[in-house]
């Protein structure tokens, strides 16, 4: 076993949630040896073709990363893995009584923008995480992409998502809480909605804090000075003033750190893949090996 394989334990909880063999294709390579050339991809951050050759033809471990991106398989299994780490009775490992909001952004290797890329064919199936602007936007620094990620109290992601550089974080917040799906081991309808939400000041907005209340979540979002002063100059009509616990806020530090172990992962700091849903695959890989290693 190499550094940074799947452990037995790990692929003990990990094998139950992979596709069955003998689909397509005829019978595929091994599972566990495909997924430690993805996650040494991930983690390393190299180009496909410098794959060691002790996990296997590189196309193969590319296009299975690939096909799982395209048709929500790695989802699947985050979810999968999310749930496995809620006990049927007794406490949670799972800390859904906290989320923490925060951005991630990914300065990608290549230069070129989804415009210059030279037209193709539709295909008959769209990949589940396909954006036409492939997630790539001009901003101040350049060519960038944007990971939007909700966290909970084990410094483990929840769910996230993929923005060109230059979209703002505010308007994004509904979209990633909405993500959240985590089943329940005992069946049932998945636990969706947090007990209390944390985010910093980029996620205060009126339309923010209307769908919270909506949603009866409880929340701790500081108030911009900009919005604190036209609240008071409207007096009545500004509304009441927002609720803040300092001891609750400096628990955010938590989806940083969420955001640093992912980080580690060389090919989610520095997006190297050019289409948006093999991206999010990437990226999705990335948080299924800090749910196998809690």
């Amino acid at each position: 076993m190499g550094r940074g394989d799947l452990t037995h334990a790990e692929w003990v909880r990990l094998e139950p949630h992979l596709p069955a063999f003998g689909q397509r294709g005829g019978r595929w390579n091994d599972h566990r040896k495909v997924i430690n050339g993805i996650l040494f991809r991930v983690r390393a951050g190299i180009p496909w073709r410098d794959l060691p050759e002790r996990f296997g033809s590189r196309k193969t471990v590319c296009e299975r990363h690939r096909r799982w991106s395209a048709d929500d398989t790695w989802d699947r299994i985050l979810r999968a893995g999310q749930a496995g780490r809620r006990r049927p009775h007794g406490p949670d490992r799972v800390e859904h009584g906290q989320r923490r909001l925060d951005v991630l952004p990914c300065p990608p290797a290549c230069g070129r923008g989804p415009e210059e890329e030279a037209t193709r064919p539709e295909k008959r199936t769209m990949p589940r995480h396909h954006r036409p602007d492939e997630g790539l936007g001009r901003s101040r620094g350049g060519l960038t992409c944007k990971i939007h990620l909700a966290g909970e109290g084990g410094c483990r992601p929840l769910a996230f998502l993929l923005t060109p550089g230059q979209w703002g974080d505010a308007p994004q917040m509904i979209e990633v809480l909405e993500r959240i799906t985590v089943p329940r081991p005992q069946g049932g309808r998945p636990c969706t909605r947090p007990d209390h939400l944390g985010g910093d000041k980029a996620y205060s907005s009126r339309r923010n804090r209307r769908y919270l209340r909506r949603r009866q979540i409880k929340h701790t979002i500081p108030e911009p000075r900009d919005q604190r002063a036209n609240r008071k100059r409207r007096g009545s009509k500004g509304g009441r003033p927002t609720g803040f616990t300092s001891g609750i806020y400096k628990r955010r530090n938590e989806v940083e750190r969420t955001i640093n172990r992912l980080k580690n992962s060389r090919a989610v700091a520095t997006r190297y893949d050019k289409r948006a849903h093999v991206f999010h695959g990437t990226v999705t890989a990335a948080a299924v090996r800090l749910w196998l290693q809690s």
